[in-house]
């Protein structure tokens, strides 16, 4: 044992037991249960440290005290310390420990890219949001009239290991404070890249900033929430970005605000740098990707490297058909079949860590937050990865298989050749463009027309009033009557003096607009420009009864997602319940006025049922009910056969794309396994070697946890490759980036048995020999952090077990 109470605590360590404190140890706990906490707490989030002690409390029999709790989460941070410095030394020794390294090769089926791959239009995919879930009380004193007062925050200079979290600094950058210093002096460019790559540039010059109809539709959080949770929340929440197969790219705290910009500037930033081009799938990427090419620094950066900012299949329900058009993932050429809305997926199962992180730490939270995402990345992602490859492939085969119906529809609509239907698609976008707003001559022939109906209407009244005789006054002015005469004579002729003023102001308006339009001679209700000028006021009457039926369609779609989410409490479910029911009627209203308004066009419009209107699944059935100067509705990619035909086309056309991809992602992913095995053996070796026994234990866990979810993968893609309609191929690839290959003639070239095993998983050992397995693990673990302040004892059951 060493000299002195420091060396006394590391003598614990040694023997597998972790104290609660550096000097003076009394209470200690063993690592086996630590580990045990770490993969439950890893498989159930919810489980915070409290009932964890509690049951080893009852297992014990003892009473629980709220320092047993204290005590065990010190033990536990010491551990959780012990197995980053091992990992960071693994890392080092693997040279693995470069910035982004994690990041530029979180996916070995995006990323480990082959010589004489065919090129990708879309090279990399990827999909960020926000969510709220994952908040954290602000530890505050009560102040007066219970406001918040003094943080009782305790100071905490940890940093949670790994390079998962983007730093509150670097996320800062993009704020709004630094956005207004960049914008002095900035010019933006007149027309946008976004738009000149996919409309012609003469419709460019004429559109507005904001010309899809969703960017004053959608933001991220309004001001008012925001406002409440600064008073409530250090961290509101988290923003995270995955790859298209789940994989965590960059994960940011959102602080004491909702779901900012500054958010995602910040994460797409870091990958462009990282990864170069990159597309990606948000729930307001309309918007977004207009606020990236606006921004002076990311913008450029964001051009150079052909970023693309596109919309996920589940939050397009939400967009207008404009913005459908240009980003939904469905009409992008290069996205294939990815519905980019993995965050969702993640966000259902990362929810779980609120009940145990809302009232932790800082650094505890986030230290949850991280173990978490490299346990999912580890042992969830990458084990299914396979399995996720298989599944989008069969998918993909089974859409392939739908193209004999489009051939028959074809036939059946008398289509000649599929080019028909780009040019379909082109003249949907051309007439949903013609509906942003009237041409000037419409817009003003209604406002001539409404301000004639005005006029005639107040020459009306004011002929009616200049025609009230005034009232006789008395004959003797001391007599009450003739007051009471008078002031009726005052109040008469105030109301022709406003009756002839505001005659008088309608007047001017129309003489002004009879200037601006030219107008010879004033229109009358029997003339023609005024019944065609009638007919264009019903029809927007009609349009805006639609565009009230369709904002109220988007609540009711979402909530009933929600209401039927799993997870959606008990009394939640019941508000949604009833919030439905008023939309429900809310709903009938704004259908019954549009029935109206059709109605009253000529020719009456087709009335809605309400049947009708609850099994409209894309808002772009509302989309195309607008009238612009012609009825859209007689084209035939306006009705339902020709956009079933239309968008099967096109749905083809991206499981075409995913094949493709899938193709080169199961090779990429093929040849990695063998690399990696292989760079892994021989690493294993070199340590050996160079380094000792306790760091090549730590490789060979690597390696063997490789190994086995491989043995899935091989066999699940060599399934795959006996599948009908499967084009690509297992054979080994040649890695662009060559570091996990062995040098020609390098000593370490040939896989080297390590000098020690354990049991394969399927032998059968005693007790005995697990007990000395363990501690033998235990013991690697530990010599690996050794700091050289001293030496440690080797237990004698551990060197036999060894």
């Amino acid at each position: 044992m060493l000299a002195g109470e420091a060396g006394f605590s590391s003598n614990f360590v040694t023997h597998g037991y972790f104290p609660c404190s550096p000097h003076g140890t009394t209470v200690v706990i063993t690592a086996r249960v630590l580990e045990l906490y770490r993969i439950t707490r890893l498989r159930c989030p919810r489980l915070a440290i409290q009932p964890f002690v509690k049951s080893l409390c009852d297992l014990h029999g003892a009473p629980f005290r709220p320092y047993l709790a204290t005590q065990f989460s010190v033990a536990f941070d010491v551990y959780l310390a012990t197995l980053a410095i091992v990992d960071a030394r693994v890392k080092a020794l693997l040279q693995r420990d470069a910035p982004d390294w994690r990041l530029k090769n979180a996916c070995p089926a995006c990323m480990y890219k082959l010589e004489d791959e065919p090129p990708l239009l879309l090279p990399f995919l990827s999909t960020k949001d926000g969510n709220n879930s994952l908040k954290r009380w602000d530890r505050r004193e009560r102040g007066e009239d219970g406001a918040a007062g003094a943080s009782k925050e305790r100071a905490d200079s940890r940093k949670v290991p790994g390079d998962y979290y983007l730093s509150r600094d670097e996320v800062d950058l993009w704020g709004q404070e630094e956005l207004e210093e960049l914008m002095k002096g900035f010019t933006p460019d007149p027309v946008s890249a976004w738009r000149a790559a996919s409309f012609p540039a003469d419709l460019c010059q004429e559109w507005k900033e904001e010309d899809d109809g969703c960017s004053d539709r959608w933001a991220n959080m309004k001001e008012q929430v925001t406002a409440k949770a600064w008073g409530m929340y250090e961290e509101t929440g988290v923003f995270l970005s995955l790859c298209r197969h789940g994989f965590v790219l960059l994960i940011a705290d959102m602080v004491r605000s909702g779901e900012l910009a500054k958010y995602g500037f910040a994460v797409t930033n870091h990958l462009i740098k990282a990864l170069g081009e990159i597309a990606e799938g948000y729930d307001i990427g309309c918007k977004a990707g207009k606020m990236v090419n606006a921004h002076p620094v990311l913008g450029k950066l964001a051009r150079e490297n052909n970023y693309r900012s596109l919309v996920g299949a589940f939050h397009g329900h939400g967009h207008c058909r404009l913005c459908q058009l240009s980003n939904l993932a469905t009409y992008v050429e290069g996205v294939g079949l990815e519905d980019l809305e993995y965050c969702e997926t993640f966000f259902s199962r990362s929810n779980a860590l609120a009940s145990s992180t809302r009232y932790a730490s800082r650094f505890h939270r986030q230290q949850a937050i991280a173990t978490f995402l490299g346990h999912t990345d580890g042992f969830e992602t990458y084990p299914n990865l396979s399995g996720l490859l298989c599944n989008k492939y069969k998918r993909a085969l089974e859409v392939l298989r739908t193209e004999p119906a489009l051939e028959q529809a074809m036939r059946d609509l008398g289509v000649q050749t599929k080019d028909t239907f780009v040019e379909w698609l082109a003249r949907e976008k051309e007439c949903l463009l013609s509906l942003k707003r009237e041409p000037l001559e419409e817009t003003l022939a209604m406002e001539y027309y409404q301000k004639l109906v005005n006029l005639d209407a107040q020459t009306t009244r004011m002929n009616n009033t200049l025609a009230i005789p005034a009232p006789p006054l008395s004959s003797d002015p001391t007599q009450a009557d003739y007051e009471a005469d008078a002031r009726a004579t005052r109040r008469l002729e105030a109301q022709r003096r406003h009756a002839i003023e505001l005659h008088n102001k309608l007047l001017l308006a129309v003489q002004d607009l009879e200037i601006r339009m030219d107008v010879a001679e004033r229109w009358v209700p029997d003339s023609e420009a005024w019944r065609e000028a009638a007919t264009l006021v019903q029809r927007r009457r009609y349009q805006r009864a639609i565009d009230e039926l369709q904002g109220l369609i988007i609540a009711r779609m979402f909530e009933l997602t929600k209401m039927n989410m799993s997870g959606t409490g008990y009394k939640l479910r019941k508000h949604i319940a009833k919030a439905l029911q008023a939309r429900s009627r809310a709903v009938k209203t704004a259908l019954e006025n549009y029935n109206s308004a059709g109605a009253a066009l000529r020719p009456p419009r087709p009335p809605l049922t309400w049947e009708q209107v609850v099994d409209y699944a894309f808002l772009s059935d509302f989309d195309l009910l607008h009238e612009g100067r012609e009825d859209i509705r007689e084209e035939t990619w306006a009705k339902p056969a020709g956009r079933l035909a239309m968008d099967m086309h096109f749905k083809i056309q991206r499981a075409q794309e995913e094949i493709i991809r899938l193709n080169i992602e199961v090779r990429r992913l093929w040849t990695y396994m063998q690399d990696e095995e292989g760079f892994l053996w021989r690493e294993e070796g070199r340590i050996r070697r160079e380094h000792g026994e306790a760091l090549a234990y730590q490789v060979r866990r690597l390696r063997l946890w490789q190994e086995q979810f491989n043995s899935v993968h091989r066999s699940r893609l060599t399934k795959l490759k006996h599948t009908a309609g499967f084009t690509g191929t297992l054979e080994r690839g040649t890695p662009i980036n060559q570091e996990r290959l062995a040098a020609a003639g390098s000593e370490s070239a040939v896989p080297q048995e390590p000098s020690t095993s354990t049991p394969p998983p399927d032998s059968d050992s005693d007790d005995s020999d697990d007990e000395a397995e363990a501690l033998a693990e235990h013991w690697a673990l530990l010599r690996v952090t050794e700091d050289g302040a001293g030496a440690h004892v080797e237990p004698e059951v551990v060197i036999q077990g060894a």
